[in-house]
């Protein structure tokens, strides 16, 4: 008998795991060959403590003490950019993400390649960090793993009953009295297994392509770069960088790929704001962002079915949320009162669209 059996192998199935292992026998069940193979593994990997609406940033506030205090988080830096026409674009990111306007000329001293004759307004968060993504995931299933627990992949459930517990089938079949939902896009499809109606996930992609470093310059140490609009980003990544057009195109579940037009078109953005074009792409993806319709992530159990729990609509927001959701989640489940205000706890259950 299994006491928590979870469906999802990121972050959000990982973490989950890890606060719950705590309580009773975890198994986390993953479809794929490896753990966080879809978003979770092509994730921009930024804590940004003011990045997302309020319940978000509720979840990112109560999470930056353990990814601080755990040594996953190095600083970064968060610099956005805009042209003449976007003043409007950039004052509302500016507020909404409580950063401080600086010169032109402080901005290219960060970014040399940035175009002093397109670029007007340009603004800094120090508060943004690299988030140690593939060490926070690894440690979460270490957790589960020292508690007893199992974590395995190359298990995709074909089936999800109640009788008096659950009867979970897959590689093989299992017993849990609690079933938590963390299937990131296919959240869906797992609550239809389950006889539960479905909360109305939509999973969006997102292009990005790895770019040789611009100029022959070494960017190690420039900030990630955000045009105004969130119409792309730019991140350095292992002595290159990762641009991305930034979009959200609604998009079924599947295995995600970049779409190539979206990715010239929010590398011409980029590039419209730069000295340096873009000469040849090192490699190109896309991964899936999932959204419940307001927006937020949807955490603890359902209405219907107090034992079927969610945790899910990570929007993009998963990692830098992971530490408080999954104890939110850990703390409806075993009834303990939970760190988060209410209005935020309000906000977050699956309640709210039922």
């Amino acid at each position: 008998m299994i006491d928590f059996l979870i469906i999802g192998g990121g972050i959000a199935g990982l973490s989950t795991g890890a606060r719950l292992s705590a309580f009773g026998k975890v198994a986390v069940l993953e479809a794929e060959d490896a753990l966080g193979y879809h978003a979770s593994g092509r994730s921009a990997a930024l804590f940004e403590e003011s990045y997302g609406p309020p319940s978000v940033v509720a979840l990112n506030r109560a999470s930056a003490g353990f990814l601080h205090e755990g040594g996953y988080l190095t600083p970064r830096g968060l610099m956005l950019v805009a042209n003449a026409s976007q003043q409007e674009a950039f004052d509302r990111d500016v507020s909404d993400l409580s950063m401080q306007v600086i010169s032109n000329s402080d901005a290219v001293s960060r970014v040399p390649i940035l175009n002093p004759e397109v670029l007007s307004h340009a603004a800094i968060s120090d508060a943004a960090f690299d988030i140690d993504t593939d060490r926070l995931m690894q440690d979460f299933a270490r957790t589960i793993r020292r508690n007893d627990g199992e974590v395995l992949t190359k298990n995709h459930v074909t089936s999800l009953k109640k009788n008096k517990n659950w009867v979970v089938d897959g590689q093989h079949r299992y017993e849990a009295r609690l079933v938590i939902n963390a299937a990131g896009p296919w959240v869906d499809e797992v609550a239809a297994l389950a006889g539960i109606a479905p909360v109305g996930i939509s999973p969006k992609r997102r292009s990005m392509a790895r770019i040789p470093a611009p100029g022959g310059y070494d960017v190690r140490d420039w900030p990630m770069m955000l045009g105004a609009g969130e119409g792309w980003y730019a991140k350095p990544d292992a002595g290159s960088l990762i641009v991305s057009p930034s979009e959200a195109t609604p998009v079924p579940p599947h295995d995600a790929y970049a779409d190539d037009m979206i990715l010239a078109e929010g590398l011409a953005r980029y590039e419209e704001m730069m000295t340096e074009p873009v000469t040849r792409l090192e490699a190109n993806w896309a991964g899936l962002r999932s959204f419940a319709p307001d927006g937020t992530l949807v955490l603890g159990p359902e209405p219907s079915e107090p034992t079927f729990i969610w945790s899910a609509g990570q929007g993009g927001y998963g990692f830098q949320t992971s530490p408080a959701a999954s104890k939110l989640v850990a703390d409806l489940v075993t009834g303990a009162t939970s760190d988060l205000d209410a209005d935020s706890v309000n906000a977050l259950k699956p309640c709210r669209f039922r």
